[in-house]
């Protein structure tokens, strides 16, 4: 039973980084779409569109986390142990988690320094880690569809 806990604790923690993924992309083409299409004038601002990315981002984490335990709490051990270790070997996968961690950290930092004095200090290093996330996706989108796929993991 604690091997089972502890596959399906690995499982939801993948699960949230999924939906943090998602969600960093989805938000702030979402909140655009919102902003222009709000009656009267428009009132687009670096801010909120950054705060709408860094709470979306939390929002898919917490949701990707929810369906990941609903998913794996009640499933046959055996499966969730199969799971887990596909989940750990897909080089497809990390290649994903590696370029957004790497788009999050640089624009976190990045965002700030370009936009200092048009959102606030939370909104600015939140949201452009939410923000480079999703840039991070789709550079691996891109590597993925040129032809760059990573080549997958054969254990000895």
């Amino acid at each position: 039973m604690e091997t089972h806990s502890a596959d399906t604790e690995y499982l939801v923690r993948k699960g949230s980084n999924t939906g943090y993924r998602i969600l960093s992309i989805l938000t702030p083409p979402a909140y655009t779409v919102y902003v222009l299409a709000r009656h009267g004038r428009p009132s687009f601002s670096i801010n909120g569109l950054l705060r709408s990315t860094w709470i979306g981002g939390i929002a898919g984490a917490t949701g990707g986390a929810g369906i990941a335990f609903a998913r794996y709490n009640f499933t046959n051990p055996e499966k969730v142990r199969v799971k887990r270790v596909q989940v750990a070997y897909d080089t497809g996968r990390i290649r994903a988690e590696d370029h957004a961690t790497i788009g999050g950290v640089l624009l976190a930092v990045l965002t700030p320094a370009v936009f200092w004095n048009r959102a606030r200090v939370a909104n600015l290093i939140l949201g452009g880690a939410g923000i480079g996330t999703g840039v991070g996706m789709i550079a691996h989108w891109t590597r993925s569809v040129t032809g760059d796929t990573p080549k997958p993991f054969v254990p000895a």
